[in-house]
Formats: structure tokens, sequence, C-alpha cells
């Protein structure tokens, strides 16, 4: 299947997102090479659901250089239940760091999450990517989250959890957060 333009401004030197028709272990390998843990996150033990809806960048020779997902999810919030759009899956391949294709594959995959209803969006990252994703408007969640696994666990999330609106105003509520699925 052909990929499809994608709602994102593209800088100047940043080529524009499109969105996948599918995304498969060999893409996420073309990105970042093979290896048994690419995201650095096997230590954590969890068990992860896979993104639903892709956004790439590709480089002038057609290498995809650059993925996020997106996934919607069930969550409860200061005791109240609502929805999410998971993000997860960002990965931009070594030999393009720095020219600004994180954000543009991860505000072509917002401006698709806008589209889906729920008012925010959630990711979990490794704490040195924190400051990237604050640049990119994301802010940290206070407190600890929770996020179920397989046999009904429930466990602590050990990576950092962010969110950032979906919708104009929206504000993430206080209180516990719980993810109720498997984390993406």
């Amino acid at each position: 299947m052909a990929d499809h333009p994608a709602p994102a401004a593209a800088s100047a030197s940043a080529p524009a997102a499109v969105r996948l028709a599918e995304y498969a272990r060999r893409d996420l390998e073309e990105i970042l090479g093979a290896g048994d843990d690419p995201f650095g996150v096997a230590h954590t033990g969890l068990t992860w659901l896979p993104k639903e809806i892709h956004f790439g960048v590709r480089a002038a020779d057609g290498r995809l250089v650059a993925h996020a997902g997106l996934l919607p999810l069930p969550l409860t919030v200061g005791g109240t239940d609502t929805e999410a759009v998971g993000v997860g899956g960002v990965a931009v391949a070594p030999d393009a760091r720095g020219r600004g294709l994180a954000r543009v594959v991860v505000g072509a995959a917002l401006a698709h999450a806008r589209t889906l209803g729920p008012r925010y969006a959630l990711l979990f990252c490794r704490p040195p990517l924190v400051a990237l994703y604050e640049r990119l408007g994301w802010r940290e969640t206070a407190g600890e989250v929770l996020v179920e696994q397989p046999g009904g666990r429930v466990v602590p999330m050990p990576l950092r959890t962010m969110w950032t609106p979906l919708t104009e105003g929206a504000r993430l509520p206080d209180g516990p957060v719980r993810l109720r699925s498997l984390p993406m």
C-alpha cells in the first residue's frame, strides 16, 4: 500500500511526514537497525501493545528515517474514566538526528490524534528523552502511573509518563493515573 500525506508542516530542512499504510519489524530495523531492544526498555519487563496508526518520514532516497505510532487507550485519572491516545514507537535513525524529524513525525501523529476524540495524548519515555518531549510541548505527569500487564496484574510504570492536550484548554485532571490496558 502507498503512504498517504499527513497534515504536518515540514521545515525547509525536514521532509514531510506521511501516514504509513503498514509498519512492521523490518521498518523499525530500517530506522534503528537490528537489535533485541531498540527502544532501551527491555529492562522494564513490561508487555507492550502494538500501535494501530503509523506515521513516518522518508529520506530523499525513500529510506524510512523516522516513525511515531498511535493507539487509542482507556485511562482513569483522578477516579474518572476517560480515553487518551497513546503515542509510542517514536524513532529517528541515528544518522538523521538533529534535523527536527522527531518534531515532524510526532507533530503529524498528534494532528491525526486530534481527529480521534480524546482530549489527551500520553507517552512513556526513558529519562534522557524527557527534555526532548518537553521541547515538543509535552508535560510530565505527577505521581505514580499504573499500567496493566498479562494475567490481570497492575504495576507501576517504571518509565516517565508524559501527556499533551489534544483539544484547546484540555488539562489532565489531578489524581492517580491508571492505564486500563497494556502500555503502548
